[in-house]
């Protein structure tokens, strides 16, 4: 369970077991609760920061491969992993202290990453270049581009989710739980342009209602188009959305109700009519950042110029 009492997603609990699987067993495994104190934390913790337990193994079917990098991202995340680990120890009994806590992890940087005005017209010319992709992938990429939406919940969104005529997403199962969303006429122009009559994904793989589980793939060939540098992922554009959000003055309780942060999401009253004013905060960011995707320059500049 998650510290909000709440039961954790499939997905997280898919990536404790392998991080459990990748960095934990093979450095920790054969030790016993009792022998390992603050020292052997450290330790681990720049083992996996080194590379000490990167590999690459196949996992028996054909282009089936793990591939364990290591690194200070993936010390980082695997020691919040074994902090809550023993927590859950010392409330069980299984040990009477945490050797986790008082650990200074790496930070990480991640979150800090966001497109460049000249890199998102880039992205944009890599959506028009990318012709032989398969076209839900490029509809999908340009999706999170105008959102800010979280990649899985792109992937996993459903017709039947959508009120086309209210502009809104009611997304029964995000990372933060439920959530609806408003969705801006730059991104209804993407969802118009790959109509389906069906309940079927928006954004579907090449097998008809299969999660489209190669976008991450497609989307870095995507972005070699434009020659943008590897760092760029699905999360920047999400982070690059906020952070353009925030250029434009939007308020950190606006942004977090665009892209469902944790308790940022619209309430239920919005479900049927969706608030004008998160409407057109929307409409501004996608405007803006769509116009960065076709000619590099913000709307407000290409107004003035005009």
């Amino acid at each position: 369970m998650t510290r909000r009492g709440q039961d954790k997603k499939q997905s997280t609990l898919d990536t404790d077991r392998s991080r459990i699987a990748a960095h934990i067993k093979p450095l920790l495994g054969n030790r016993k609760i009792a022998e390992i104190g603050r020292a052997d934390i450290e330790k681990f913790m720049h083992d996996v920061a080194g590379g000490k337990t990167k590999r690459r193994s196949h996992l028996g079917k054909p282009r089936a491969v793990s591939n364990v990098k290591g690194g200070r991202g993936a010390a980082t995340r695997t020691i919040g992993l074994l902090g809550a680990i023993f927590n859950y120890g010392v409330r069980t009994g299984a040990c009477d202290r945490s050797p986790v806590v008082g650990i200074i992890r790496f930070a990480d940087g991640r979150r800090n990453r966001r497109l460049t005005d000249d890199e998102y017209f880039k992205f944009g010319e890599s959506l028009g270049a990318a012709k032989e992709i398969w076209p839900y992938a490029i509809a999908a990429a340009r999706f999170l581009a105008l959102t800010g939406w979280r990649s899985g919940e792109a992937l996993k969104l459903r017709w039947s989710y959508l009120d086309l005529k209210q502009r809104i997403a009611c997304l029964p199962d995000t990372k933060t739980g439920s959530s609806v969303r408003v969705i801006s006429r730059a991104a209804m122009k993407v969802l118009e342009d790959h109509p389906s009559s069906d309940d079927g994904l928006v954004f579907p793989s090449s097998h008809k209602d299969i999660v489209m589980s190669g976008f991450p793939f497609l989307f870095r060939k995507i972005a070699n188009f434009g020659e943008l540098p590897k760092d760029v992922t699905p999360h920047v554009l999400r982070h690059s959305f906020a952070s353009v959000a925030a250029d434009l003055g939007l308020s950190e309780l606006t942004i977090a109700a665009l892209i469902g942060h944790r308790g940022g999401s619209i309430t239920s009253r919005y479900a049927h009519q969706a608030d004008t004013v998160l409407l057109a905060a929307a409409d501004v960011v996608a405007a803006h950042i769509a116009s960065l995707m076709s000619d590099g320059q913000p709307q407000a500049l290409k107004s003035s110029v005009s």
